[in-house]
């Protein structure tokens, strides 16, 4: 009897041995394997075009120092905590959550949109209209710093929204490698060393003066143009515009010939003026009985 239950004991024990590596054999078949984070992105080619992230606007044209614009075209990432960042020059910046949560965050923080100018040098460049974060767009500053080899070195998010990013390469390492004026064209040098003729000779005040460069930035590329333009009745008369520090000089020098010939004018008639007005420290007040008409000519005396 006890070698009758010791053999049903060894059955059972094999009839279960047998079941649970068919169990684990059979699951194992069917189980699905995550080998990676979720990385989608706006440069994965892989991906539906529906699924891949949408821009708001397309990226500003390729500006700025020449030696920089090879890096278009390229991408350079890096690894955060539980962030991968991708940034592209003259393109976009994207950030991607590195989790295997199904709703894993990826978003654009920004689009290439102009440089930020300082005192003739190129002190970053601004990517905006990235995704919405909150009342407002997601935007970043990339500066340049100097280094052995092109690389994302830090991102960080100073404000809310507004993030901060430092891209090193051996192409800003020469002192004059962010310099603004070199990249200008012939014309553009030209406008902005009248400007700054203007400026010494106190003609325009700073105000004025920072306007014009602004104006020369944004004829360049090198800035988002925010002028506005009028329209302008079809029957209204063609003027001429100030739209220029030459052409200011140009109407100053036509004024100036013109006030000649009217001082010229009042000489030859014996008519007395005073030829500089602006040194008197009183007003003269002028009533309708104190003026008297000479002739047909048109002018008028004050006595």
């Amino acid at each position: 009897m006890y070698f009758y239950y010791s053999g049903i004991c060894y059955l059972i024990r094999l009839w279960l041995i047998c079941l649970s590596f068919y169990v684990n054999h059979g699951f194992a078949g069917k189980m699905k394997i995550v080998e990676e984070p979720n990385t989608f992105g706006l440069n994965n080619p892989f991906l539906a075009q529906a699924s891949r992230l949408q821009p708001k606007v397309y990226p500003s044209p390729v500006s700025g120092p020449v030696h920089l614009h090879h890096l278009a075209g390229k991408c350079f990432s890096l690894t955060e905590s539980t962030y991968k960042y991708e940034f592209c020059p003259f393109h976009n910046i994207t950030q991607h959550e590195q989790s295997f949560r199904w709703n894993a965050y990826s978003g654009i923080l920004g689009i290439w949109h102009e440089w930020e100018i300082t005192n003739n040098t190129f002190t970053g460049m601004w990517m905006r209209d990235g995704d919405t974060c909150g009342t407002r767009n997601r935007e970043t500053k990339v500066i340049l710093v100097c280094s052995t080899a092109s690389k994302l070195a830090q991102v960080s998010e100073p404000s809310t929204c507004v993030y901060s990013l430092t891209f090193e390469t051996p192409l800003v390492c020469h002192p004059h490698s962010l310099l603004v004026y070199p990249t200008l064209n012939e014309k553009l040098q030209k406008e902005w060393d009248d400007a700054e003729q203007a400026s010494y000779e106190g003609l325009i005040t700073v105000q004025g003066y920072n306007n014009l460069l602004r104006d020369i930035f944004e004829d360049a590329g090198l800035l988002k143009s925010h002028k506005v333009e009028a329209t302008q009745p079809n029957d209204a008369p063609d003027s001429e515009k100030h739209n220029s520090l030459q052409k200011c000089k140009e109407d100053y020098q036509k004024q100036s010939e013109e006030i000649e010939r009217l001082h010229a004018l009042l000489t030859q008639h014996n008519i007395p003026y005073d030829s500089q007005p602006y040194k008197e420290k009183g007003t003269v007040r002028v009533t309708p009985q104190d003026i008297h008409l000479r002739g047909d000519i048109g002018l008028f005396e004050l006595q």
